[in-house]
């Protein structure tokens, strides 16, 4: 067990953060919550990024506030767009305009899928679910994290693979569950080029990642696998040729899950040191595991008795090896029974768990990882929530930043807790008006009595004097370039 602190002992904090209150902001808004993290563009070209979230209101509810873009210098309100149930997705970025602006691609519940004008926020394209119904013969779910792929219609950007599925109106322990997809599209229009059904016909909640092959972009892979809380599910690794022909029949089975499936995102990283990214993933069921980017054999796997995987893991360098290792924060107990968390530290070289820790109560927020030292070894910036009792018994949420020091053996509260709660939102780390120092942004539900609600959102900013150098590699969901991949120093 770490020692706790308060702003203090861990690389003087306190000294380092002093004074950011001048140079940070937060910003309320009214009626709406978020699953989304943040993602950064400046797209009002002040020289300081702004800030992009998926929100909304409950499920199959309607806002007007489901994309919404804060500007990076002050916090407010640059543009915001309507959906027509939740945009629980961390933006893709690119620009298909040509005017120099990133444009936003995101997605969400029901089908939603835009493409939107960075600069102002207008609708590039929609994803027309009735266009590709096929009259009715095909179904469309929700939409995970888009990832880009080379130019499969050639016509000079990126193309879209995306997973679609999860039909939210099957009772939670029905097994009788459609088939989910994965999507490619085109950016620039939103057209389908190709789809394919799951190898084995269950559903998908998974965002894909995929190790880019530069040689020959039809054979990059991607890992996606299949199943959710209640229903078993198989991981596998597929290649970009195989959605191009529609069938994934062939993708290589790396594991399987009886009762429970795939969700969180996973990684690519070399933890072999072989000059080759292998695959890191968590199971629903409480498991990481590893496998070898050439062969695709198990190099190792480690489980936390009695918790479940919604979140994705942090990875950085947490000892002095020059292998990256894991940090993981899983939900104790079996869905939907889920109350508290616990975290650790795996070794990437040998899967030993070298920290372990129970810090907050149930979300699914992924840790970040931050060198705030810049000694060559990384800390772990993770969001908490906490519960507080008053005199007469009555319940109130918390949220804080921690740190997590796995040199000084110490884990520090990095900021005072804000009154209400962060279900799934991952902070963002990095340099956001390019002064060369951190800054960091995450978001917390205003509701402090309730942990599942979408009447308040607030997005804070703190700037800090720490220098960002080297860069950051895992400072947001799914690493820096939003892509699952992690990149050696």
């Amino acid at each position: 067990m770490f020692k706790k602190q308060l702003l203090f002992g861990l690389l003087n904090l306190l000294i380092v953060i002093s004074g950011y209150a001048q140079n940070s902001w937060s910003k309320k808004l009214e009626n709406i919550g978020t699953f989304s993290s943040p993602r950064v563009s400046d797209l009002n070209k002040d020289g300081v990024k702004d800030i992009i979230l998926g929100a909304g209101r409950l499920e199959f509810e309607h806002s007007d506030s489901a994309i919404i873009v804060l500007d990076g210098k002050t916090g407010e309100l640059l543009w915001k767009n309507s959906a027509i149930d939740q945009m629980f997705g961390s933006a893709a970025l690119q620009d298909i305009t040509k005017d120099g602006i990133d444009d936003v691609f995101i997605n969400g519940r029901s089908s939603e899928l835009y493409a939107i004008n960075g600069a102002n926020g207008k609708v590039i394209w929609h994803f027309d679910t009735l266009a590709y119904s096929e009259r009715g013969k095909k179904r469309w779910f929700n939409f995970y994290n888009p990832q880009w792929i080379h130019d499969v219609d050639q016509d000079g950007f990126k193309d879209i693979l995306i997973s679609n599925g999860g039909d939210i109106k099957v009772p939670a322990f029905n097994p009788n569950r459609a088939a989910g997809r994965l999507v490619i599209l085109s950016a620039r229009t939103g057209k389908i080029l190709a789809d394919a059904t799951m190898p084995d016909n269950k559903e998908i909640y998974m965002s894909v990642a995929i190790r880019p092959d530069a040689v020959h972009p039809k054979l990059s892979k991607f890992i996606f696998g299949t199943g959710g809380e209640t229903v078993g599910g198989h991981l596998y690794v597929g290649t970009v040729e195989m959605v191009l022909k529609g069938d994934l029949s062939k993708a290589k089975l790396l594991s399987t899950c009886e009762q429970k499936g795939f969700i969180a995102p996973p990684a690519w990283v070399d933890i072999t040191n072989d000059g080759i990214a292998d695959a890191v993933v968590n199971s629903v069921d409480g498991r990481i595991m590893a496998f070898d980017g050439a062969s695709f054999l198990p190099l190792w796997e480690r489980k936390l008795p009695n918790t479940e995987a919604y979140s994705s893991m942090g990875i950085g360098y947490f000892n002095k090896d020059k292998t990256p290792d894991f940090f993981v924060s899983f939900a104790q107990g079996t869905w939907p029974d889920l109350s508290w968390t616990k975290q650790a530290m795996i070794d990437g070289a040998t899967g030993k768990i070298e920290f372990s820790d129970s810090l907050g109560y149930y979300q699914t927020s992924s840790p970040i990882a931050v060198d705030f030292n810049e000694d060559g070894v990384d800390e772990v910036l993770l969001n908490v929530d906490y519960q507080v009792l008053d005199s007469i018994g009555l319940k109130s949420f918390y949220n804080t930043l921690l740190v997590i020091s796995f040199e000084t053996k110490e884990v520090v509260t990095l900021v005072e807790g804000i009154p209400g709660h962060n279900v799934a939102s991952t902070p963002w780390a990095g340099d956001l008006d390019n002064d060369g120092f951190l800054d960091i942004v995450y978001s917390v539900g205003t509701n402090q009595f309730k942990t599942y609600t979408f009447d308040g959102l607030r997005v804070n900013y703190i700037g800090t004097k720490i220098p960002m150098t080297p860069k950051h590699q895992w400072g947001a969901y799914m690493g820096s370039e939003y892509d699952g991949v992690f990149k050696k120093k």
